[in-house]
């Protein structure tokens, strides 16, 4: 099941963060694939806000690999694999750990590493569509996943 979105603006991304807060659950994985500058980090950022982390404490993983945000009703954690060389540096990071864990976990990148996704995740695919725009596409592969991608549909379908 899938799903597509056109955020005219940030309050738009905001909007879409708000109800992934609210449906997402414990031990989530969200595969967030898009290019530089796309909106990842910033979807992110709006689903930690939501969950009740401070808006400017969430940043880009880039360098650090992987941040926690545990502020909230529910833990964040934010992986980015752009600068991952291999398989192996990602499984270093224990990313099992965390897809079992208390919060929800994103994975920026994540089609770099595909085949080490749990089988139960959620992808957004990102896309530029002009300067303030960005185009969601939210896929649930597994029929577990699909409610989520209901409610987003109800919510923010036209």
């Amino acid at each position: 099941m899938s799903f597509y979105f056109l955020a005219n603006s940030e309050a738009d991304t905001d909007r879409l963060g708000e109800i992934l807060a609210a449906e997402l659950y414990p031990g989530s994985v969200v595969a967030l694939i898009g290019t530089l500058g796309a909106g990842k980090t910033r979807l992110v950022q709006a689903v930690a806000a939501a969950l009740g982390n401070p808006r400017d404490a969430i940043t880009s993983p880039t360098f650090v690999l992987v941040n926690e945000y545990l502020g909230g009703r529910m833990p964040v954690y934010h992986f980015d694999t752009y600068r991952l060389r291999d398989e192996d540096e990602f499984l270093e990071l224990g990313p099992e750990e965390y897809f079992s864990g208390q919060g929800v976990t994103f994975v920026e990148w994540a089609d770099r590493f595909p085949d080490l996704l749990p089988r139960e995740h959620l992808s957004i695919q990102l896309e530029v569509a002009g300067p303030t725009q960005r185009e969601f596409t939210i896929t649930a592969d597994q029929s577990s996943l699909a409610e989520i991608v209901e409610q987003i549909e109800k919510q923010l379908g036209k």
